[in-house]
């Protein structure tokens, strides 16, 4: 039975390596639905997704392309299928509540496992599309102690990445290296500018003309992860930061919903502190 998968390959960059792979899903005779591919070229670093179908072998295939690509490669054979997620949150509707009607309509590549917040205001809105809500309050307790009891929950549950939907707390670097390039966040600035808290009141100090949000994987290093989606949206002087806050939420759970779309649909390749996006 002819199967479709993407073919993931990051490594380093040499002559005919485009001809080589091309050639091999041809003596596999497999069909090439579609192609991208882009060379670093201050780093002499290769990057490829195509998807093909066929009748193949998983591991004869990634054996085949490792022969070809040969030293520091990262190569994925991953089938087209529904990822899980996990949506933490805090007390912000707007981001979680675009996700899930996206989910809900089925535009969302995704299965939701769980809603995961350490406010209860949000659980009436999750519980009405039967997802299951998970409170665990932050309040009286360390960070420390609030993240522990968060893994455990975590531990429980089956899922490929995190979605922080507005989830207002910083993650300690325990957290962080527990699911390495496998958190997504939405920060509510154009990032690198107006790092941390309240970056509208920042933006509106500065009397900057636009406004924007940044989707990112999270590393310890705070808004400064690798970045996956970005769009801006203008302002001008009539507007206060309360204002500039109300536009940029609108920009906010677009940008998340794209880049949300792009890892799902296996797009994002992480390269050093930068993406390769397909």
């Amino acid at each position: 039975m002819e199967q479709r998968a993407r073919v993931l390959i990051d490594c380093i960059d040499r002559k005919g390596l485009v001809y080589q792979i091309s050639k091999l899903f041809y003596d596999l005779n497999l069909n090439i639905v579609s192609n991208r591919e882009f060379v670093d070229k201050e780093t002499k670093r290769f990057f490829m997704r195509t998807v093909v179908v066929g009748n193949f072998s998983t591991e004869e295939l990634k054996d085949k392309l490792n022969s070809i690509t040969k030293s520091d490669a990262n190569i994925k054979v991953v089938p087209p299928a529904k990822k899980s997620i996990v949506i933490m949150a805090t007390k912000e509707s707007h981001a979680l509540g675009d996700i899930l009607i996206r989910h809900y309509d089925g535009e969302l590549e995704a299965n939701i496992v769980a809603v995961i917040a350490n406010r209860d205001n949000l659980k009436d809105l999750v519980e009405r599309f039967n997802i299951p809500f998970i409170y665990v309050s932050s309040d009286n307790i360390s960070r420390e102690d609030h993240e522990d009891i968060l893994l455990k929950e975590l531990k429980k549950l089956n899922f490929n990445y995190i979605v922080l939907a507005k989830y207002m707390r910083i993650l300690t670097p325990k957290f962080v290296s527990e699911y390495q390039d496998k958190i997504i966040n939405i920060h509510h600035s154009f990032l690198p500018a107006f790092i941390g808290a309240n970056p509208y009141k920042q933006a509106y100090d500065r009397g900057v003309k636009i406004i924007g949000a940044t989707a990112h994987f999270v590393t310890n290093d705070l808004d400064e992860g690798p970045i996956i989606a970005q769009d801006v949206t203008p302002v001008n002087h009539r507007l206060d930061w309360r204002d500039m806050q109300q536009a940029g939420r609108d920009v906010e759970k677009v940008v998340l919903s794209r880049a949300l779309k792009l890892v799902l649909q296996d797009r994002v390749f992480i390269y050093g502190n930068k993406t390769v996006v397909f």
